[in-house]
């Protein structure tokens, strides 16, 4: 009789298939430390044996093994796996015994559905937002966003990379809530400065002779030596009152000021408006109306402590988009300094790191790999890159000519090509021109982005909804027939495709008739 015995815990890893010589017909089993050590006969034993089988396991146990070697050291993951596990995501949560606070903490998406997730006390935004990523299977692209929201203020704003979770839910109500979305603009300050800073709010630009370089112009942001600031005319709202004035405003390291005569920067001149240190800055999402705001593009410093009172917010008001979202940024960029460059840069160093989970390891070179044609009888190498490229295009039209129910035609009800847009994650169906709007605001407005959606007058055409410049473009993509087929096209039939997904690919390689490549699909997820 021989007994195969299994280990009461592997040493490499608690999911442990035993499959030893001295059992060759025994199946993988798996093998968890919960349950006590057990022993199976593979030859099946009599009920009279089993005690006898115990005493020799107790016997086994109690003796020094030889180290049984892992058949599966893959699913090892090392400290910076993105794998759930207690390294990687700081600790156990189903061990108490680490002695680790944890906090409830419930996250929704855009749909309202929620997740209620239990998180230690010094999990940061960033690792909370990694743990979606990967519990629900997204994209990690390091543009995701923890948004703290406030529906009774109408504000709301994205949580810094190194923010503590635990402590931004301790400064929030009970109708306060963290939602999960898209931000492509948290860092888009550092790839184009001079997009985001104007000359003319910036007082070192216009103090300087010529044009300073981005490079530069970061450097002095992000120096606590130096002394950066910039300057415009902003409608503050008065406190306790629904009037406005529109004063000459001045963000320095120290606080928001105006002056109280012209635009005079002497300190006799110069009142405090608002402190950075214990305060945050916000997007009011209410709209013009509920704060009799003189423009759209409102915004709020809102201090830690306040939580429903409306008469402590600072309410302010910019003249155009650019002008807030660079008022808005110089915020960030003075309260939290060279933190932000740090968040910036950490998602750069960790994909080095993870390269080898986020991409499967070729045996191969890019280089060795050759197009080949199985035609014929035979495969032969081409060695033709007109001919391969040719060969290529070809076999990608072949493929999205076919359909489901073996419809001929692409724009059939019943076809693959009619419907298979709808899979897409930048497809978002039947809304409307103002909910495109909000959905690319709250994403960012990076050049860039953009949307698909079914077009409300015309139920046959579609329409894409791009950003550029910090403005939203529609552009109407319609049907058109040639030879008995359908295509669509945005440039009246100039350029033609058999599906959304190829003209959206085309767009993303070639700019053509849109002022800008698409780059950024504006997506949704639900938790």
């Amino acid at each position: 009789m021989r007994v195969c015995i299994l280990p009461a815990v592997c040493r490499l890893n608690p999911l442990h298939c035993c499959t030893t010589a001295s059992c060759p017909a025994t199946p993988p089993i798996i093998h968890t430390p919960s349950p006590p050590p057990h022993t199976r006969d593979c030859t099946g034993p009599s009920p009279c044996t089993s005690s006898r089988l115990q005493e020799e396991e107790q016997q086994y146990r109690t003796s020094s093994l030889p180290a049984i070697p892992n058949p599966f050291p893959e699913l090892c993951s090392p400290a910076s796996s993105p794998t759930l596990s207690s390294e990687a995501w700081g600790r156990r949560i189903n061990s108490p015994q680490d002695g680790q606070q944890l906090c409830i903490i419930k996250v929704f998406s855009e749909d309202g559905m929620g997740k209620v997730v239990e998180i230690p006390a010094d999990m940061t935004a960033r690792d909370l937002c990694q743990f979606l990523v990967y519990k629900n299977h997204c994209v990690d692209d390091n543009s995701w966003a923890l948004v703290e929201h406030h529906p009774a203020l109408g504000l709301e704003r994205c949580l810094e990379d190194h923010e503590l979770v635990v402590q931004v839910q301790a400064s929030m109500t009970s109708e306060s809530k963290f939602l999960f979305r898209k931000n492509y603009a948290k860092y888009e300050f550092f790839k184009n400065p001079l997009n985001f800073f104007p000359e003319q709010m910036v007082a070192f630009c216009q103090e300087t002779s010529g044009t300073i370089p981005p490079s530069q112009l970061l450097q002095n942001f992000l120096n606590s030596s130096s002394c950066p600031e910039i300057q415009g005319y902003l409608y503050v709202k008065e406190m306790a009152r629904k009037s406005w004035k529109k004063l000459y405003v001045f963000l320095r390291r120290s606080g928001l000021y105006f002056s109280t005569k012209g635009t005079s920067k002497e300190p006799r001149h110069l009142q405090l408006l608002a402190d950075l240190e214990d305060s945050n800055v916000f997007t009011v999402i209410t709209g013009r109306k509920l704060h009799n705001a003189p423009t759209d593009f409102e915004f709020c410093i809102k201090p830690n402590k306040v939580r429903n009172e409306v008469k402590e917010l600072r309410m302010l008001c910019a003249e155009d988009e650019q002008s807030r979202t660079c008022w808005m940024t110089a915020f960030r960029l003075f309260k939290y300094g060279i933190l932000l460059y740090q968040n910036y840069k950490i998602p750069q160093q960790r994909k080095t790191l993870l390269s080898h989970f986020s991409a499967p390891v070729r045996s191969v070179s890019e280089n060795s790999l050759v197009a080949m044609d199985f035609s014929g009888r035979i495969g032969r190498v081409i060695d033709n890159p007109v001919e391969a490229q040719s060969a290529a295009m070809e076999e990608g039209h072949a493929w999205r000519r076919m359909n489901i129910l073996g419809s001929p035609s692409p724009l059939h009800p019943s076809s693959l090509s009619g419907v298979i847009h709808r899979t897409q994650l930048w497809f978002h169906g039947r809304i409307s021109r103002e909910e495109s709007h909000k959905m690319i605001h709250q994403q960012g407005r990076v050049d860039g982005m953009f949307l698909l959606r079914d077009s409300q007058s015309n139920p046959k055409a579609f329409v894409l909804t791009l950003c550029h410049h910090q403005k939203i473009k529609h552009f109407q993509i319609l049907p058109c027939e040639e030879d008995g087929q359908m295509f669509l096209s945005l440039d009246d039939g100039a350029t033609k495709f058999t599906d959304l997904i190829q003209l959206v690919e085309f767009y993303v390689l070639n700019r053509g008739v849109l002022p800008c490549k698409l780059k950024h699909p504006c997506t949704t997820v639900a938790l």
